[in-house]
């Protein structure tokens, strides 16, 4: 991915596609995708499950529905029940009990992760945004030996955009999330090791070199026509089609905000793929929707059928 340099124009987990099935359909193609995965991605696909089925009905869930949903994602019984155990061990999911029966409901913890993740995913590059040229710079220091806050806080300033040139060195185009920044340092209790500072950049340097360190675009780029050649012309036959699609469509989506900053046009070439990607993730999401609602409220009842 070629960028264009500020110093000069002032204007910054895939499965294969191939894997089929003996039966030949959409639903073998999409459900083998998953297959290689290990109980981490079982996880992945819970709280994208959460996410989509769960959170917007505020209820409660049977586990034999999300068993039943994972299954048809390719997730083995025993993986989708240890995924579970381990949701609720971090406090994000709490069972009640119907007799010998559970049913799952979301705590708090677990919605606010939730409701912010499914903002941050349904909202990024929603649309074109302007650019004031401003940067925000964070210098953050945390020890290898502390690698738990490190990890926290890469995950965390990753989620919000921002990128690493070079250790406990972070960029961003964006002076606007001095704010969110700001709350990530108070939340890990960094303040006392971390300085900010937002303006534009100074004419020392190369723009594009400074993007090229901080963010793999080209690995970006990949991924972005991967997922529109997967996703844009894909067709579902069944209810139970367009759930499978569903999910998968979310679950591939749900990376980009770790890997895009989502640049401001001046920073990049004007074939970036990331706006058709977002396009064909609206208009997929969109089309499946009611069918997807409705194959979970079957596999719903089903369940509760069997308690």
């Amino acid at each position: 991915m070629r960028l264009t340099s500020e110093t000069d124009d002032r204007r910054a987990d895939v499965a294969p596609r191939e894997a089929r099935t003996e039966t030949g359909t959409e639903t073998g193609r999409t459900v083998d995708r998953q297959r290689d995965k290990a109980s981490a991605s079982a996880r992945s696909l819970l709280l994208t499950v959460l996410g989509e089925f769960v959170l917007p009905r505020h209820g409660e869930v049977w586990t034999g529905t999300l068993v039943t949903a994972l299954g048809a994602l390719g997730v083995e019984e025993k993986s989708a029940r240890q995924a579970l155990s381990r949701t609720a061990a971090e406090g994000l999911l709490a069972s009640v009990r119907h007799g010998r029966k559970v049913r799952w409901t979301l705590t708090e913890a677990g919605d606010r992760l939730l409701r912010e993740g499914t903002e941050r995913i349904y909202g990024f590059m929603r649309g074109p945004h302007g650019w004031d040229g401003r940067w925000l710079v964070l210098t953050a220091g945390v020890p290898e030996t502390q690698r738990q806050l490190r990890h926290r806080l890469r995950t965390k300033l990753t989620w919000l955009g921002l990128g690493s040139p070079s250790p406990t060195l972070w960029v961003v185009p964006d002076a606007s999330k001095e704010a969110a920044v700001r709350d990530v340092i108070r939340e890990l209790d960094l303040a006392d090791r971390a300085y900010a500072w937002t303006g534009p950049s100074a004419s020392i340097g190369d723009t594009a070199k400074l993007i090229n360190a901080a963010w793999d675009l080209d690995d970006v780029e990949k991924r972005y026509l991967d997922f529109i050649e997967h996703f844009e012309g894909l067709a579902v036959e069944s209810g139970r089609d367009a759930f499978v699609n569903q999910v998968l469509l979310i679950q591939e989506w749900r990376r980009f905000p770790f890997l895009d900053p989502d640049l401001p046009a001046e920073l990049l070439e004007h074939d970036w793929p990331g706006p058709r990607a977002a396009a064909v993730f609206h208009d997929r999401h969109n089309r499946w929707h009611r069918r997807a609602q409705a194959e979970w409220d079957r596999m719903d009842e089903g369940a509760a059928a069997r308690s």
